[in-house]
């Protein structure tokens, strides 16, 4: 059995700021965290297609920690990102902006 979860956020940025947001590891590490016990101390994104990205992903605590990555399979500027996790899952992350605000969707 296949299940996909889709999850949208918004954005209070415009499309060119909120795809920055998501994609340079500078703003990566500020947000990227399942809860506020747990950090990303380290993000490296190189996106293009082939390209990979890799955020070590760790307990505030230094209880336990993880790279969680993934190879890029199609990128298009602006509009969406297509990729593969380490475990090979597939993930679709969409970009539709309105001038003002910015919905990111991913399902995976």
């Amino acid at each position: 059995m296949n299940s996909r979860i889709t999850i949208s956020t918004v954005i209070n940025s415009d499309l060119k700021r909120a795809w920055e947001l998501w994609t340079l590891p500078e703003h990566i590490v500020k947000w990227n965290n399942a809860s506020n016990d747990w950090h990303t101390p380290r993000a490296e994104n190189d996106l293009r297609t082939g390209g990979k990205f890799n955020y070590r992903m760790e307990a505030k605590d230094g209880s336990f920690g993880f790279d969680f990555w993934g190879i890029y399979d199609e990128i298009v500027l602006y509009n969406h990102i297509y990729y593969t996790l380490g475990d090979e899952r597939k993930v679709i992350v969409t970009f539709a902006g309105d001038g003002t605000r910015t919905i990111v969707t991913e399902v995976f």
